[in-house]
């Protein structure tokens, strides 16, 4: 589609911006034209080859390389034939990121030119050199060889020139080394287990998928504000900076009306979202100034997983094009809310049924809340793995603070739904389930219709909260690949549903009627999983104590919340489908514990640089402008009035002095104990040590530069301040 037309508008720094006009035609015209999904499929496979690929696709099948072989030209000619001219085989590193390695479509043809060539053999599978990717120890620098092997289930698409094939990334000897495989895996032991559990209440299911509807937060700042900071450009967040006397505390920025510079962004990227086929629906200002979010309709998991990689790569372009730069960091102002991307999690079957929803009967009620409370069981029993699989170095700034859900995974569930929990666990067999449904509620306001109201209200401060159908994990960190959460989410929710049936069966068969065998199951779980049940405010200091007289896990240090992925449960799970080895475990914690370090590292040695370069110079200058204003008014008065006319001038000097003096020492000593830890051999107490010496002098530094920028003349300081970088113009 080339009819999108770009026009500039006068922003108020009087610089030209490129905006997008949506284009004439309906959207539903042009979704998905740069995917070779099922549409492109059925107009360029033979019906036999059609048949054959979707059919692998929905039974979850392995495609052979003689249907690869089929499939391959045929991509190839819809490729070119949209603009392609490489292909790539597009896959998710431990780096969080995608990884992608150009080819062209031509061989030579032995007469002294070329020929378009694209075989089954490269489609199915490619050998990037796997030595520099993240793998913890697993391939030593030397071992180069890594292999991608493509997934069918999530379909190609062309980006730019390239046409994008999403594969799975393993090691010369069978270990995943990226994220997506491991998803699969998940997603595969999940159905397989819900579909045990299902055959209870309908014996005409055979497969059970997870969606997810991910909700991205983020903001946008102008480009050559971005520009003027070095902590923006090499960290993503701003490591000082005082905030703003107007930020977000008069709540106007919350669903207001979207600056124009800032539509003209988002009618862009979700044009160029719908042409890759992502369903992007919402859109709209967030809490914070500059801070806002984009949502598409939900999604099949895996699926759902790329497009929320590619949405980022989108909007990283998309915003360049528009003078603006997109910040993804959780926490990229102090004083301000941060960004999550809520992941909106549910199951349901192949024959249409979501089971996390109530049903009409007895029956289809005792199904949602089989579900609902192994998730809880689930929830409870792998609180540290869930923590663990949404922690990093970025996310520790947002979880925690006021407007995200603690560091403490717990579960909100709603009054109706706890309340049914409650009376189950006193129930009977012969007791009748009865759920209700979404209820009319009159307003009385002249021509306002009738409302409807859910069975649940929500708590923005819970980091896994039921929201109606689906299970809302809010934890899970706006720069983050969705997929380690969702794996690991996916894996706790498989084994416990194995667990539950095995637990099940053996009432059964001991005699116990299949009520029987389930109310007795469920009943003991919903005693079990009750302190992971919390629908009051995550935020509050009453609520720390009392998860730790839970039992919840409340750990806060980064490094050590890790440890969860290899204790003796986290194995046991992960070993459900085969999801995680041992081995790969470790290594992942390895790579976790030196990013980790990287990170803190990266942001101290920023930090020192500013510090020294930047803002203790521009501190002295003025201090040394005052020294000489107080010298000229000692040489013009006598003592007397000399006091009473520098009292404030020299009371400025002392007060510029302390604050120099405590960040060159702090920042001294935060390179000093940088040097310690970097001696350090072992990865984990490597991080450990970057956590506990290193890091905790950051806010001390930032303190007294802050307070700095509040004394220091605004045409000296060095950088944008937060009045400047928060507000779109």
């Amino acid at each position: 589609m080339s009819n999108i037309r770009f026009h500039a508008v006068e922003t108020a720094s009087n610089r030209e911006v490129s905006t997008a006009t949506p284009p004439a035609a309906k959207t539903s015209e042009y979704f998905g034209c740069k995917v070779f999904n099922r549409k492109a499929m059925a107009q360029y496979l033979s019906k036999e080859t059609f048949r054959a690929i979707t059919s692998a696709i929905d039974s979850g099948e392995p495609v052979s390389l003689a249907l690869a072989a089929h499939i391959a030209p045929s991509m190839r000619m819809w490729a070119m034939a949209n603009g392609a001219t490489h292909y790539t085989h597009w896959f998710h590193p431990l780096t969080d990121g995608t990884a992608e390695k150009h080819d062209a479509f031509v061989e030579l043809d032995g007469k002294g030119g070329m020929i378009e060539e694209f075989s089954g053999k490269i489609l199915a599978q490619q050998e990037p050199d796997a030595s520099s990717f993240p793998s913890g120890g697993l391939r030593s620098t030397f071992e180069a060889r890594g292999y991608s092997a493509w997934d069918p289930s999530s379909p190609a698409f062309i980006m730019g020139d390239t046409l994008c094939i999403p594969t799975i990334f393993v090691s010369y000897t069978g270990e995943a080394l990226d994220h997506k495989a491991p998803l699969l895996k998940s997603i595969s032991a999940v159905s397989k287990a819900a579909v045990g559990v299902c055959k209870y209440f309908n014996s005409d299911v055979s497969r059970v998928n997870s969606s997810l509807g991910w909700e991205q937060e983020y903001f946008l700042i102008d480009e050559e504000l971005f520009n003027a900071r070095p902590d923006l450009v090499l960290t993503g967040r701003t490591l000082m900076g005082h905030e703003s006397a107007k930020n977000q505390q008069l709540e106007d920025h919350y669903f207001a009306a979207i600056p124009r510079r800032v539509v003209a962004f988002m009618q862009e990227l979700e044009y160029e979202a719908w042409r890759l086929g992502i369903p992007a629906k919402t859109r709209h200002n967030e809490v914070a100034p500059n801070q806002f979010e984009v949502a598409p309709i939900f999604e099949e998991c895996n699926l759902a997983v790329d497009h929320n990689l590619l949405m980022m790569a989108l909007m990283r372009d998309v915003a360049r094009r528009h003078k603006f730069r997109v910040l993804l960091h959780e926490k990229p102002f102090k004083g301000v809310n941060g960004s999550g991307k809520h992941c909106n999690w549910s199951l349901g079957t192949d024959t249409g049924i979501n089971l996390f929803s109530p049903g009409k009967n007895t029956m289809e009620n005792l199904r949602f809340i089989t579900f609902i409370v192994n998730t809880l069981v689930a929830l409870y029993r792998n609180n540290s793995l869930l923590k663990a699989s949404i922690a990093s170095a970025t996310n520790a700034h947002r979880l925690g603070a006021n407007e995200a859900p603690p560091a403490i995974i717990s579960s909100f569930l709603g009054k109706q739904v706890s309340d049914i929990l409650d009376a189950f666990e006193k129930s009977s067999v012969d007791d009748a389930i009865k759920v209700d449904s979404k209820k009319q509620v009159k307003l009385g306001v002249g021509q306002i219709p009738e409302i409807l109201i859910d069975n649940t209200d929500r708590n923005r401060t819970s980091p896994f909260a039921f929201t109606g159908n689906r299970f809302e994990f809010r934890a899970v960190g706006s720069s983050a690949n969705c997929a380690p959460a969702m794996t690991a989410l996916n894996a706790a929710v498989a084994y416990q549903l194995s667990e539950f049936k095995q637990e099940v069966d053996k009432l059964i068969s001991g005699g116990a009627s299949k009520k029987e065998a389930l109310y007795t199951v469920l009943k003991k779980y919903i005693k079990e999983s009750k302190p992971i049940r919390f629908d009051g405010n995550g935020y509050s200091e009453e609520w720390k104590k009392e998860a730790a007289k839970r039992g919840l896990d409340c750990e806060t240090s980064v490094p050590l919340i890790y440890d969860a992925y290899t204790s003796p449960q986290s194995l046991k799970v992960f070993a459900t489908g085969n999801v995680h080895t041992k081995k790969e475990l470790e290594t992942r914690n390895e790579v976790k514990w030196e990013m980790y370090t990287k990170k803190i590292q990266i942001e101290a040695r920023v930090l020192g640089d500013l510090a020294h370069n930047h803002i203790i110079p521009v501190a002295i200058r003025y201090q040394s402008s005052l020294l000489d204003n107080v010298a000229k008014l000692k040489n013009v008065f006598s003592d007397a009035k000399f006091k009473v006319l520098a009292k404030e001038q020299i009371r400025l000097i002392e007060a510029i002095n302390e604050h120099i003096t405590a960040v060159t020492e702090t920042v001294d000593k935060m390179v000093d104990c940088r040097k310690a830890a970097n001696k350090l051999s072992d990865e984990r107490k490597k991080a450990i040590a970057y956590h506990d010496t290193v890091l905790p002098n950051f806010d001390t530094i930032r303190y007294h530069i802050d307070k700095l920028e509040l004394l220091v003349d605004n045409e000296m300081w060095p950088l944008p301040k937060y009045r400047e970088l928060l507000f779109v113009r």
